[in-house]
Order: C-alpha cells, then structure tokens, then sequence
C-alpha cells in the first residue's frame, strides 16, 4: 500500500525542481471536467471523444455516415472514434477518382468530410466560463514561478481553450505559427526555437480547428480566426501520406513530444488523458525507455482497472507512473491507497478523501488529483506556497 499524500508530495517536488524540464499532456478529459449550465441542466463545456462521435453520427445519419462506420476496422474491443470516421473519408476521397466506393462520389465525400470538420468545430468551439478554471489555474502557476526552462504543454484537443488561459493571463507562447492576420506554420522555426523561459510553448498534436491548407495555393497551412474559403480545415491527423510529410503540422509537433522526452531531466505530467492513442503511447514510451532521466506521471480520473491500455504501458516501462483515484502503479508495481495515520496531513484534502465503498459499511482513501479541476487547485496551491517561502526569505 502507498500513502497519496506521499506521492503528491513527490509529484510537486518534481514540478518545483528547476533544473527539470516541464511539460503537460492535457486530454479530452480536461474539458469534459469544465461543468456549465445549458437549458437548465449541467453539461461539460465540451463533450468527450466518445460523446463527439454519438452527436455527429447523429446530426449526419441522413448522409450515410453509418455506412462509413462499418466500413472501419477497428478491434472488437474498441468503438469507432470521429477522427476514424474522418480519416477513412479523406483516404476515400484520394482513392474514388471519378469513380464511386459504396454509392460515394467525390462530390459526395468531400461534402461529408467538410461537414463532419463543421459539426467538431461546432461541438469544440466554446469560450472558457466567467471564472477561474483549471486552464486559468495551469497559467497562472506558469506565470507565478519563475524558471530555467519554458514550459511545454501538449495536447491532442482541437478546442482554443489553453490559448484562451494563457492570453488571459498575459503568457507569451510559441505555437508553432508565426504572424498576425494569417499566421504560417514555420517548420524551421519549430525545430530551431530558443525562446525565453517566461514563454510556453503549445503543441496541438492532433491539429485545432484554427488550422487550415491552403488548397488553392502552395499547399501551405495557416492559422487564422473564421472559416477562409476554398480551404481545407487542419483536425486530427489522416492516415495518409503526404509527398512532404515532414511538413505537415502532425508529424513535426508529435516530434516535439519525442524530443522533449528524449534527453536530460524531463518531467511529463499526462491529465484528461486515458492512454488510447497508441501512436502518442508509442512515442512516451519508446523515450522514457531510452532516458532514464525522465519520467512521465499519469493522473487518472477514475480507478485504476478502468485503463487497461495506461496500465500496460505502466508495466513495461518503470519511469511511468500511474495515479488513479483507488491507487497507483508505480515502479512496476501496483499498489492501493493507504494513509499513514502517524503524519498528520491536511494540505492535499481538497482531493485526498475517505469514501464508502460500494455495499458495505467500510471506507476507502480516494485520491482524485486525475480531476483537472483538483489539479488546478494543486497547482495554483504551489504558486502559493512559493510566494510564501519567498516573502519570509525576504522578511530574514
């Protein structure tokens, strides 16, 4: 058994290093933690992938998306996600020709794949609430402490929600574009940057509904506010191949993943994320293996047994720790949790709690830092205690 206070304890000692390397994975459970009232009811201001893909398959039924969904295949164990669906029409729309595939034309294809990228950007284009959500909480923590490195965060969601964070907290960062009216994608830039450590850097690694292809021009991909004409929209990375791939936005920003892991002290701190992109799994994976300096810390919203594919990363790979709501898998091993009574703790019990246990009378220790609202809180409690241990510094 391990004691939960203990591990955040060890988590925010690896946040307040400064000789470390930062960097955030923020998943679609991020959003999805944000509750807000619609129609009198509370909501997630911006549903799951699971939920994404009911809606749209929904909305588009008339349009026959069933019949691309049986076309997939996909594990018995898995369901078809919208970025599947979205990929198997693109890789449709290179293949048809002037032919059909299953009663689709091109014309047919192309009008469902601009109508799928409409309805994500509807169901994801949402503004932050009128208060302090962890994406405040994440920026201000970036802002509030001074460090040697800037910090990364990356993330596979298409939504502007971080870049809405950090703007509202005056934090300059870098995401890969430069310009105002029509930014460009600067691949050079990417692979060049050295940017002060005030700055953070933003990697949306599955494409953001900003994004577009300049289809009548140079092929090149900008990001601008509203929906240009005559171009093709940049979410979630299709399965085909590209002539210059090493241009395209996917590629370049996944790599950014591999090299932040890749040397010196580096600490990884996945949240929102359930470790089913087995592309992103294979690159944490393969990096933390070959650097035993850096580690990667998964914050799990539920318990454990509900991530099968985070715990058989866990087990083959030792720098990868695992904290879930009824325990951890740390070091190759699988533990509950279990308070040492003999220290008094309070300073995690915003997240640190004793709960019943379904059908019985005994209690359980819960820890639910894997709620980005908690994590939030922990954050920003850091930024707290920093300032206090440097105003009574200044006061000696």
């Amino acid at each position: 058994m391990k004691d939960p206070y203990l591990q955040l304890d060890i988590l925010q000692q690896a946040l307040e290093s400064d000789k470390s390397k930062i960097a955030f994975l923020l998943g679609a459970g991020c959003p999805v933690s944000i509750i807000v009232q619609e129609e009198g009811k509370d909501k997630p201001l911006i549903v799951d992938v699971a939920g994404l893909t009911k809606s749209i398959c929904k909305t588009l039924k008339g349009q026959n998306i069933d019949k691309i969904v049986s076309r997939i295949d996909i594990p018995t164990d898995q369901d078809v996600t919208i970025e599947d669906i979205l990929s198997h029409v693109r890789l449709l729309i290179e293949v048809v020709g002037k032919g059909k595939i299953d009663d689709f034309t091109k014309k047919i294809l192309v009008k469902l794949e601009k109508d799928i990228c409409t309805e994500i950007t509807n169901a994801v284009n949402k503004e932050l609430p009128d208060i302090e959500t962890p994406y405040h909480k994440l920026s201000s923590w970036i802002g509030g402490i001074p460090r040697n490195n800037p910090i990364e965060i990356f993330t596979p969601n298409y939504d502007l929600l971080i870049e809405s964070a950090l703007e509202s907290k005056n934090i300059p960062y870098f995401d890969g574009f430069i310009g105002s009216k029509q930014a460009f994608f600067d691949l050079h830039a990417i692979e060049n940057e050295v940017l002060p450590p005030r700055w953070a850097k933003l990697w949306k690694l599955h494409g953001s509904i900003n994004w577009w292809n300049d289809l009548k021009g140079k092929g090149n991909v900008f990001r601008v506010t509203g929906v240009p004409p005559d171009n093709k929209q940049m979410i979630y990375p299709s399965h085909l191949k590209y002539d210059e791939s090493r241009l395209m936005p996917y590629f370049a920003l996944q790599d950014r993943l591999g090299h932040f892991l890749a040397t010196g002290q580096a600490v990884l701190v996945t949240c929102g994320y359930s470790f089913v992109d087995k592309h992103l799994n294979a690159i944490i994976l393969q990096r933390l293996l070959a650097n035993p300096r850096a580690i990667c810390f998964g914050l799990l919203f539920n318990d454990l047994e509900k991530y099968p594919d985070a715990l058989s990363c866990a087990k083959n790979t030792t720098n990868l720790s695992l904290i879930a709501k009824d325990g951890a898998f740390i070091g190759g091993q699988q533990v509950t949790w279990n308070i040492d009574e003999s220290n008094e703790k309070n300073h995690y019990d915003y997240c640190i709690k004793s709960e019943k246990k379904d059908g019985s009378d005994e209690s359980a220790i819960k820890c639910n830092i894997g709620d980005f609202q908690n994590f939030g809180k922990f954050l920003l409690n850091q930024v707290g205690n920093f300032h206090a241990s440097k105003d009574n510094g200044n006061a000696e």
